[in-house]
């Protein structure tokens, strides 16, 4: 039988300093998958109640592990290492989060809940860390035959539209 998913009363959680760690293999986050080559793995992390420099309840969330990627280029496994630190600042609703102005640089802020569910906290940490089109810095499509020809494919085309004038 699956062990239930831990969950966190967000505002009890971060008004009580709480802290909880853990090891989650990469396979059990579902929204992850696509994005990875394969599931092998696991990610440690941990979640500790906290209060941000202006007294609001939040929750820092750290996350590392090695998540194998697909390389755009080659499209063969990649590993990427994953090392988060993040800051959440938690609100009530969503009407409290559109009420303050957009701060770029400043912490995170998301709707807690009596129940938020830990893996998805953590989920929602590893998909942001993801870069957008991850490839090997040196990979082998990049030198694949053919690679380093100046000749332009078009160059047969230029030749027979001169033909027609």
């Amino acid at each position: 039988m699956p062990q239930p998913q831990p969950v966190i009363d967000g505002f009890e959680f971060a008004s009580a300093g709480a802290s909880k760690q853990g090891l989650l293999p990469v396979a059990a986050f579902p929204r992850l998958g696509d994005m990875l080559a394969n599931d092998a793995g696991e990610v440690t992390y941990s979640i500790d109640g906290v209060r941000d420099e202006r007294g609001r309840p939040g929750l820092r969330v750290r996350v590392k592990g090695t998540l194998q990627l697909r390389c755009q280029r080659c499209l063969e496994a990649l590993p990427f290492e994953v090392q988060e630190d993040e800051t959440l600042v938690l609100a009530a609703t969503l009407a409290e989060i559109h009420a303050e102005p957009a701060d770029a640089h400043g912490a995170d802020r998301v709707v807690a809940g009596r129940e938020m569910p830990v893996r998805d906290l953590i989920e929602d940490e590893l998909i942001l860390a993801l870069p957008y089109a991850p490839r090997h810095e040196s990979c082998a499509a990049r030198s694949s035959p053919g690679a380093g020809d100046k000749t332009s494919p078009f160059a047969g085309l230029r030749g027979l539209m001169r033909g027609r004038h």
